[in-house]
């Protein structure tokens, strides 16, 4: 878990959180075909939603019913207010069932709210402090971003799935800069967790890092495709059959796995990695977790097609040392915790002395 330079504070949280996370998929979809990992302790903290209190906010009733929110005498107005709330229910109108959407148009409604405020009270700390973005510092930024991506998305998917400019994306960036370095200017930030607060994590924590059983698998698929009639599908599971044959033979596996099998993993001789229960369709994860070490298995079928399994590692259920490296991954995620803290005291300390009056409207 390599520390990153920037905050994952008000950038991630307005960047990557906004523009990535709704175009994420997860990595494993119990399909049998996918490349998965080994399981691993979450010591990664998630990235911060920003939140503010409503203490020292005014709600009041409004004279001019074109205004929502005016923080210091910055004005949200309601036809900006109703244009973002117009494009984020778009996004997500599928995806809500009807009689739920009136009530996440609610929260949506909210959070803008609370973005503007967030948002206005930093831009205006950061103005007040005359903190910079170099024009260097917004390109490695974006090159960071690039390299965290999902595989197969780009910079360009985002923001057109998002519908922002490649300028309204390099603001944010540097605005995030701007507020990491606000963040980053506090002590308590920038503080170094001692050995005792880790092994005090450790021990609080010994749940997080116990790693189950697991298996590492390479496979061949014959594919099974909608359409398939009782015919179709002998001949398919006849061909995985003869596949097992010349591997049981002398076969090179990784060979006939690149040049016959349906699935991705082809490309690395059929090898899906390490896996634990629960991450692939039962009866692939019932031969796979039975089978012996490097058998080659029975020809076994699920609901994508027919497969020849063979188990190269078996990994019995353990918990993870408190080593150096651990010490390491645990010492970033108090830091992350630690930045986090002092970014909520930043923002607690600058509602507590602005004037910020919400409009029922």
């Amino acid at each position: 878990m390599a520390h990153q330079k920037y905050l994952r504070t008000f950038f991630i949280a307005f960047c990557l959180i906004t523009l990535i996370l709704t175009g994420c998929g997860s990595k494993e979809d119990k399909s049998g075909s996918a490349t998965t990992e080994a399981q691993k302790p979450e010591t990664q903290q998630a990235a911060p939603t920003p939140s503010v209190s409503s203490e020292a906010t005014v709600t009041t009733q409004s004279s001019d019913p074109a205004i929502i929110v005016n923080v210091d005498g910055t004005k949200l107005t309601k036809d900006q207010l109703d244009s973002d709330l117009k494009q984020r229910v778009a996004a997500i109108k599928k995806q809500v069932p009807a009689d739920s959407l009136p009530q996440a148009r609610e929260n949506i409604r909210n959070q803008i709210i609370n973005d503007f405020i967030i948002r206005t009270l930093l831009t205006n700390e950061v103005n007040r402090l005359k903190i910079s973005a170099a024009e260097s510092e917004v390109t490695e930024a974006i090159e960071r971003l690039k390299k965290n991506l999902p595989q197969g998305m780009t910079i360009e998917d985002i923001m057109k799935k998002n519908k922002i400019s490649k300028e309204k994306m390099k603001e944010d960036i540097r605005f995030g800069i701007k507020v990491n370095k606000l963040v980053m200017s506090q002590p308590s930030a920038t503080e170094k967790p001692t050995e005792k607060e880790i092994a005090d994590f450790y021990e609080s924590n010994k749940d997080k890092f116990k790693m189950p059983e697991s298996v590492r698998v390479r496979h061949i698929l014959i594919a099974k495709a909608p359409g398939d009639d009782d015919k179709s599908k002998a001949g398919k599971k006849a061909k995985a059959e003869d596949l097992r044959k010349q591997i049981i033979a002398g076969a090179d596996f990784a060979e006939v796995a690149k040049k016959n099998s349906d699935c991705p993993s082809k490309e690395n001789g059929g090898d899906l990695g390490v896996f634990s229960r629960g991450e692939m369709v039962k009866p692939f994860e019932d031969a796979a977790f039975s089978q012996d070490l490097n058998a080659v298995g029975p020809v076994i079928e699920t609901e994508f097609g027919f497969h020849i399994i063979q188990v190269l590692e078996k990994n019995a259920p353990k918990v993870i040392g408190l080593d150096e490296r651990m010490k390491t991954n645990i010492s970033t995620l108090l830091q992350q915790q630690k930045q986090q803290q002092a970014f909520e005291t930043i923002l607690k300390k600058l509602r507590a002395k602005s004037n910020i009056v919400v409009y029922k409207n």
